[in-house]
Order: structure tokens, then sequence, then C-alpha cells
């Protein structure tokens, strides 16, 4: 087979040619969660045994920091995020590597205009300015939104030397869906921000997807596949997150050899932008997925079949106990190598969501696995997804769980856990998924978040050891992103009142009495929801699949509201009165915009079961006024969405359309984009497996093209059937909903409008609170 050239090729650097520093740093050894240098491996640890029962020794119940020692690095890195997060006032920094410090501490001092941020790493430098600029400059830098506009040209000084040290070792981010409801087809640039914003709020393990199909592709072609069959099994980027998940394969494809180099290029300078942070690339590991027909191709292989998820057939999986699975694991880690260098972490969930065990033993599949793992990377750690069954104890059972990391994403879902129970003391990580799908819903059970934190991390039999930043979707909250960050670095309980309070004369820049109002209404509302069944809000009715008894847009989210509405109503009426000098920030905007907007999606579950009442009386004067008054709340959701630059269709689109070569193939990823909004997949996906509108977002044009015109037809059939004294007619709202996914309308990709203006006019028309 010919060799295809790859979008970088990573020599092998001899230690003796490393700079004295850089080889102290890799004889001494690599502390968990810290960056590996492309050139080297992680240090070798111990084999564990083909039969050892867990591993770890009992009674380990963490991961032991290793001793602190010297250490320097370079501060470019973090001195050129600095200069893009604070343009005007990175001079006023100095960034000094700490070489006494312990692992994960950072140091501020200084005086008016002459800041002192000492630090353990790149990322931790990045972590004391995030805390300067929260507790002593009092501005925020948001996800997304910031008040840096209304600093000073002087900066103040800190008035005593502060030291933090993080109370966890991994502060890990992003799901395993982040790059499909985030952005499948972000730029570099755009990337590179989430990173400057990560190491800003202190994380220090980051999930790197982007490009994680080309050493599929590369070591595939080694094992009977041909690149053109290889393309059509590879899904199109915005439906790669569950291919990687061993969920789908092939929608939205074939994609193309040059978009998988670009994409792949894209993710090693990533991985390169993180190690230069000192932060950790936690690169997808290999666990069995493979195309179908492998085990026809290869004697001795046994592959099992993984059933149906959601309405596709999900890729066969590889028992790791076949001989031929060390091969493709190491031809597979190789190629991946080649692109993104080594790390000391991979991600991997087998059997993902009801995956399929067959006759294999998962005790020993876990076990080859990790082996698998460690003959390319030395006492790599494995990180697995908490969630549903997973990790079974089977899993656990056959693996040195002093060398996993479990990210919970049910810590704050649930009531009655016990992860030490459960997991039998293995290491894991806090983690919360107050986000599905990339619902622009307000809200988290941020009370929940504070108290289990700190009970679970001081138990006498704690294995908790890190934090797990887990939305499905980011760039959605910033309030949320800001305080889970923060139960990192604390030194103590977080007071959930007082945190807010000072979260609103921070995000705007000043304190003011409205702004403080706002955020503790908010609060109150849809910031202090409670565990038990669900970590995320109610969505929206105006994005729901047009019925009279709708209760929700997605499937799979709450179906009633989960506060008092009249929090958030009354939220915008304080915030509109927020003084016009405090209203120039990306965050005010922002803030406003998203506020205004929650208000009339709650609204939305009061009107709908109005135009129902006037259905069922068969007041056909009612229902006409009703249903213009849905319309007209639906062009006011529009409208504001299309002043804040985060709430735009015309983004989402235009990124996709700009990775095709020809019209064909631009045609190709807006589909793909499109299809993940709206119906998701093919039919069997969109109503067997309930689908359809998952990712639903309240999105100017989104809004105005698939949902207001879906209630349009609604509506319409709903008269017609008064007037004709019968049945409203079937409407194929999947037909429907495929063919606006197939347009290539154009839609904006720049605000317009005056958020202030039409905030105001969705307030005049929203009834006031408790009315």
């Amino acid at each position: 087979m010919p060799r295809v050239s790859r979008p970088r090729r990573r020599r092998t650097v001899a230690l003796a040619t490393l700079p004295t520093a850089l080889l102290t740093l890799i004889l001494a050894g690599t502390a968990p969660g810290a960056a590996v240098p492309a050139a080297a491996s992680p240090a070798a640890a111990p084999p564990a045994r083909a039969d050892a029962p867990g591993g770890a020794p009992a009674g380990v119940r963490e991961q032991p920091r290793p001793a602190t020692r010297p250490r320097t690095f370079d501060t470019g890195p973090a001195r050129d995020a600095l200069l893009r997060l604070l343009p005007r006032h990175a001079g006023q920094f100095t960034l000094v590597p700490d070489t006494s410090a312990g692992d994960d501490t950072f140091t501020v001092s200084g005086t008016s205009g002459a800041i002192t941020v000492r630090g353990s790493t790149g990322a931790t430098l990045l972590t004391g300015v995030g805390w300067y600029l929260q507790h002593v400059a009092g501005a925020d830098i948001g996800w997304p939104g910031d008040s840096i506009g209304m600093l000073p040209a002087t900066l103040p000084g800190v008035p005593t030397p502060v030291t933090r040290t993080a109370r966890v070792p991994h502060r890990y981010a992003l799901n395993d869906t982040d790059d499909g409801y985030s952005g499948p087809y972000r730029t570099f640039e755009e990337h590179r921000r989430q990173i400057d914003l990560l190491a800003l709020h202190g994380i220090n393990e980051v999930f790197v997807q982007t490009g994680a199909e080309y050493p599929y592709y590369r070591a595939l072609q080694r094992f009977g596949y041909s690149a053109e069959e290889l393309r059509k099994w590879i899904p199109a980027p915005g439906h790669q997150s569950w291919w990687l998940l061993q969920n789908l394969s092939g929608f939205g494809g074939p994609v193309t050899e040059r978009l998988m180099r670009e994409r792949a290029d894209v993710g090693a300078r990533i991985a390169d932008q993180l190690r230069g942070l000192g932060m950790t690339p936690v690169l997808p590991g290999f666990f069995g997925t493979v195309p179908p027909g492998f085990a026809a191709r290869h004697q001795g292989a046994s592959t099992v079949p993984q059933g149906d998820w959601a309405g596709f057939d999900r890729p066969d999986w590889l028992d790791p106990s076949s001989p031929v699975f060390a091969e493709l694991a190491a031809a597979y880690y190789g190629e991946q190598r080649e692109v993104f260098g080594d790390s000391a972490m991979y991600r991997m969930s087998p059997l993902h969501e009801g995956g399929k065990t067959g006759t294999v033993d998962v005790r020993a599949a876990a076990g080859a696995i990790q082996r698998a793992l460690w003959a390319a990377h030395p006492g790599a750690l494995w990180a697995v997804l908490g969630w549903q069954d997973d990790p079974t104890k089977e899993l656990l059972a056959g693996v040195d769980t002093s060398k996993l990391l479990i990210l919970d994403g049910l810590s704050d879902r649930y009531n009655h856990l016990d992860r030490e129970a459960r997991w039998g003391g293995a290491p894991y990580a806090m983690g919360t998924i107050y986000n599905f799908g990339g619902h622009t819903t307000i809200g988290a059970n941020t009370s929940v978040w504070i108290d289990r934190f700190g009970t679970w991390r001081d138990k006498p039999d704690s294995a908790l050891q890190g934090i797990a930043y887990l939305p499905e979707a980011t760039g959605t909250n910033p309030a949320a992103f800001d305080l889970f960050t923060d139960l990192a670095w604390e030194p103590g309980p977080v007071d959930q009142r007082r945190w807010f309070a000072d979260f609103a004369a921070r995000r705007y820049g000043r304190p003011d009495a409205r702004a403080a109002a706002a955020w503790e209404e908010l609060r109150k509302g849809p910031y202090s929801t409670s565990s038990g069944l669900w970590s995320e809000s109610q969505d929206s009715l105006f994005t729901a699949r047009p019925s009279l008894t709708a209760t929700g847009a997605a499937h799979w989210s709450p179906k009633s509201m989960r506060y008092q509405s009249d929090s958030v109503r009354r939220a915008l009426d304080h915030l509109l009165a927020v003084p016009p000098a405090l209203r120039s920030s990306s965050a005010y905007r922002f803030d406003l915009v998203d506020t205004a907007r929650q208000a009339l999606a709650n609204h939305s579950r009061v009107l709908l079961p109005k135009i129902r009442e006037a259905y069922e009386a068969k007041d056909l004067t009612r229902l006409r006024r009703l249903t213009a008054q849905w319309r007209d709340e639906e062009r006011k959701l529009d409208a504001v969405t299309g002043s804040d630059p985060a709430f735009l269709l015309g983004r989402w689109l235009a990124a996709a359309r700009s990775h095709g070569a020809d019209r064909a193939e631009q045609d190709r990823y807006e589909y793909d984009a499109r299809s993940i909004l709206s119906v998701w997949g093919r039919r069997g996906t969109s109503e067997g497996g309930f689908l359809h509108d998952y990712a639903n977002r309240e999105w100017s044009g989104l809004v105005s093209e698939l949902y207001a015109a879906r209630w349009d037809r609604y509506f319409a059939s709903l008269e017609e059937a008064l007037v004709r004294r019968a049945a409203p007619k079937e409407i194929d709202w999947h037909a429907f909903e495929e063919a606006w996914a197939r347009r290539t309308t154009r839609h904006p990709s720049s605000p317009s409008g005056d958020p202030h203006a039409l905030a105001a006019a969705v307030a005049a028309a929203l009834p006031k609170a408790g009315t």
C-alpha cells in the first residue's frame, strides 16, 4: 500500500540532545495530570499481572503527588496567552516559574501596575492571573463574555501576597460530545481561545478530539481496508464524537483525506498548545472499534456485533483478548504518536451506553486494553466516563485502578451516591453535565456542587481526586463554568450567596445594586435547582416539535419547570435597569440577551396550555389571538438572539461550509452541521431513537427558519381542523425537518440590533413577575 504523507511528523529526540532542565524533568518522572514532553514517553510503571484483580494494593486511596522538586519552564506560551487575554494590560504582569512551589500552586503579589505571578506551570501562572482578576481587579473573562474593558489603565496592587494550591490534582475538561455540540468545524484560533480560558480557570487536563479519526484511517489501511472504505466508515465531523464512543459510523460522509489531514493538524496544534502551558492533552485511546468484516479478514480475530444505538448500527468491537488486538492497538498508537505526540492520559469508555459483551470476558478485556495502552505509553492514566452502569465492576477488576481516573458524569444528578462503594475505591473526579446537546438554557445544580465537593473530598475513605467539567457543549453558561472550576482552588467551602454577589460585581466591571439583584434572582432560581433526577434545566417549547401537549423539546430533557420562572423575569427587569455606564461589555450584552431569551422560553410553557384550551373549546377567535401572540414572541426571540454573536446560526453553518473544497463537499458538511441540530440522524434515529431536537437551541436563524416555520404549519392545521370540523391532518415532521437540514440558505454571521432595546421589547411583551 502506498504511504500517504502525514499532516506532521514528529521526530524522536535522543535524551542526550535535550536541554538539561528538560532532561531533569523527564528523569524525575511526571506528576499525575502533568503534560509529557512530545519527545519522550511517560516514565514506565511496573507492569500489572494479566490476572491482577485491580492492581492497586488494598487500602490505597489516591494517586499521590510526587515530592516537590525544582522546576523551570518556558513562560513564553503563558505570556502569549496573557497577551491574547489582556492585550492592554499584559505588560503589567511579571510571570515567574516558581522552582520551590509544590505542584498546582501559584502566588500573586505586587504593587499598582506591577503584578507578579509565580507558579508551578504555565497554566498555573494563568490561573493566578485569573484569581487576580476575580478577587483584586474585579473583572471577568467568561465563557463567553468579558468585562476587561472596564479595567483601569493601571491595575490595582495586591494588598497581601496570596498563595493558592489546587485541592485536587485532576482538573479535567471536555465531554466526549463537546466537539460535536460546541463546534466540529472550529478553527485552531477558536480552540486556542478555549485553552486560554480553561487555563485561566485552573483546568490542567483537556480532552483533544479534533483529528482523532486520522490515526484510525492510517492504521486500518495496514489491516486490509482501503482508503475509500475507511472514508465511508468515518462520519463527518459533526457526528464523529459518537463514532469514537462506538455508537455509529458513516453518517454525513464520506469524509475526504484532505479534511482529515486538516483536522489532524489542528488537533496536533491543540495538543502542542496544551503541552506548552504544562497541561495534559488527553488523547483518545484504542479499545477495539473496527470496521465491518474485520474478523473475516484476520484469522483468529474475534469481534462482537454491538447492536443498535438510537437507530444506528454500532461498529463492531474487537475482542481485546484476540492476538490481533495488540497489533492493531500498537499500529493505532504509533500513528497517533506521529501526529499528536505522546501523553500521560488517554480517554476510553468500552461498552458505552449498552454495548454488547458477547462471550468476551470483560475483566480480561479491560486488562488487555490497559496493557496495550502501556505498551505504547508506559504507566499512562486511563480516563473512563462514569455514566449509567459504567465503569462496571468487571472492568475495574481487570485493571490497575491506581492508573485509572473515573470521570463521574452523574455526581450532581442523583441522590444517595457512594462513589467509593460503587467503584471499589478507584480514583474519581466529581463531574457535572449541566448542559445536554448545547441547549441554550440557564441554570445548574450549583448548591449540590458546593455541598458534595467538600463532603466527598473530606470523608475518611475518600477516593475523590479531581473535578471533571463535562457539559455536552461548552460556551453557554459562564456562571456555571466559573463556579464549578472555583471549587478546586478555593481553600474552604464556597458560600453560594456571596459567590454570586461577587460574580455580579466583576461580571460587569464594578459593583452595582441592580446587577446584584439580577444575579440574586438567578441564584435563587435556575442556579439552585436540586439533584434527584436532573442536572440540567428544562428546555424551551418554542424549540419543541409542535404538539398541544408538548412538555419539552428534547426527549431526554426535563418535562416541567425546575424553578420558579418569576426569578428569571425579575432578573430581566433588574438587568435592563443596570446603568448605561456598565452596559458596554460583551459580558453584559450576553447576559442580557440570554436572560431575555430564557424569560421568553419560560413563557412558552404558560402560553401553550392556553392555546390548547382554546383549541379544545373550539374557540377559533381565541386560538388565532393566542397563536398570533406565540408567533410574536418567536419573532422577538429570533431578533434578540440575533443581537449577540453567541446565538447565530449563520456562524455555525459558515464554519461547516468553510471546510469544503467544492460546492458538493460544502453542502455535505452543511448538512452535517444542520442535521445534528435537528433530525440528528436518519429517520430511525430521529424517530425510533428519539434524537430529533436533542441539540435544540434558541439561535437567531434557527428559530425563524425551522422552529417558527414548524409551529406555523401546525397552527395552520389546527385552524383548518376547526373550520372543517375535522381532526387535524397528520404532518410528517421528520420529512419537514430533513428538508430543512438539506437547505443551504445563508444567515448572518454578525450580530445586529440593539440588545438593550430588543430585550426591553421582550420585557414589555411579557407579564410582570407574579401576574
